[in-house]
């Protein structure tokens, strides 16, 4: 940059951002600390630049033309467009106030832009627009420098002559560099306050999950709760019912005493069977109707001991597996009560180490 053909017309301090070019949607910094940025015009050109230097390079080097657009994404931040460096440039202010100057003052250089390419086409005498002089002629604008929020240093110009090279370096080096002691502080204060916002969103995050493991635990709590009812009634259920199907001893000795039963009566009838079978001269009609109706009955009694019996065996089953599901039921619960309880424990001591670290 020539600092003997631009003169400086606005300046303020403000955090450096430009779009990455990977992604299109991500800011990339352009340093930790605020920049100074200021708006020069270019007498011999009739050009005016936006321009902030960091260090030894140029951090921002954007000729303004009046199809750019300024921005206003939030009350603190604004950004704009340049086709020609083909990237996107963000600035962070200390206040909205700052904000509002900077685009105000990007609305006068724009407008400016556009008339001097007026001008340009028409092939009239350059000027400069924005100011209302010719391209021999130094911009009586003040020079505006915002240092930080609340704190500004106004540097006016006191008449329409060029300033001497030792002037205009020592401008330039008191915008480009600024005051040591408050850079310090304002960087510092920056850290603090994102250090601060971090730590915030972090301990509400941590609050929010502790309070949903909180609400987890207590439903766990309860659903292993009705399950130690549920196997308390089952027991109940089990005890309640007979010997004969509840006890484990008493099902095998009532088994063992039907199917007794049962082959008695089978050799009962097979005794009638034979009796039945012999010389029929030998009984008469009486005695071979009752012994038919007796074998009647037999048989009706044995049938209904075969169905007792396997009743008594699928009651014995079903019991059998109810118990064994109401196990399996507890032992999930008590599975998964552990686990529940193991990440409360972790998340606790989370919590203990964020306390800890937070300053």
């Amino acid at each position: 940059m020539s600092t003997a053909r631009e003169q400086p017309i606005f300046s303020t301090r403000a955090h450096v951002f430009q779009i990455d070019p990977a992604t299109k949607r991500n800011w990339i910094p352009a340093g930790k600390h605020a920049l100074t940025v200021s708006y020069f015009y270019d007498a011999t050109r009739n050009v005016y630049r936006i321009i902030s230097i960091g260090g030894a390079k140029a951090i921002i080097n954007s000729t303004v033309t009046p199809n750019m657009t300024f921005t206003k994404t939030s009350q603190k931040f604004g950004q704009w467009a340049d086709s020609r460096a083909n990237t996107v440039y963000g600035l962070g202010f200390a206040s909205e106030q700052h904000l509002t100057q900077f685009a105000e003052k990007f609305q006068e250089v724009k407008e400016a832009a556009r008339l001097a390419r007026e001008k340009s086409q028409d092939g009239g005498e350059l000027t400069s627009p924005a100011l209302g002089l010719t391209s021999h002629q130094v911009p009586p604008s003040p020079l505006v420098s915002a240092n930080g929020p609340g704190d500004e240093k106004l540097f006016r110009s006191q008449s329409a002559d060029v300033p001497g090279p030792a002037e205009r370096e020592r401008l330039k080096k008191m915008l480009s560099e600024g005051s040591v002691g408050e850079v310090q502080w304002e960087a510092e204060f920056f850290a603090l306050q994102d250090s601060n916002n971090k730590l915030a969103g972090a301990l509400r995050e941590a609050n929010a999950a502790a309070a949903q493991w909180r609400q987890q635990l207590e439903a766990q709590r309860a659903e292993a709760e009705r399950l130690r009812q549920r196997v308390a009634e089952l027991e109940a259920q089990a005890a309640a019912e007979p010997p004969s199907v509840s006890e484990k001893e008493g099902p095998g000795q009532s088994l063992e005493q039907l199917e007794a039963l049962v082959e008695t009566k089978d050799q009962e009838i097979q005794t009638l069977k034979s009796q039945t079978g012999g010389p029929r001269d030998a009984l008469d009609a009486t005695e071979r109707e009752e012994t038919q109706q007796k074998v009647q009955d037999l048989e009706t009694r044995n049938a209904e001991l075969e169905h007792q019996l396997r009743a008594t065996e699928r009651s014995l089953e079903e019991a059998r597996a109810e118990r064994e599901r109401a196990r399996a039921e507890v032992g999930r619960a008590a599975q998964l009560l552990d686990v529940r309880l193991f990440e409360l424990s972790e998340l606790r001591e989370g919590l203990a180490r964020l306390a800890e670290g937070t300053p």
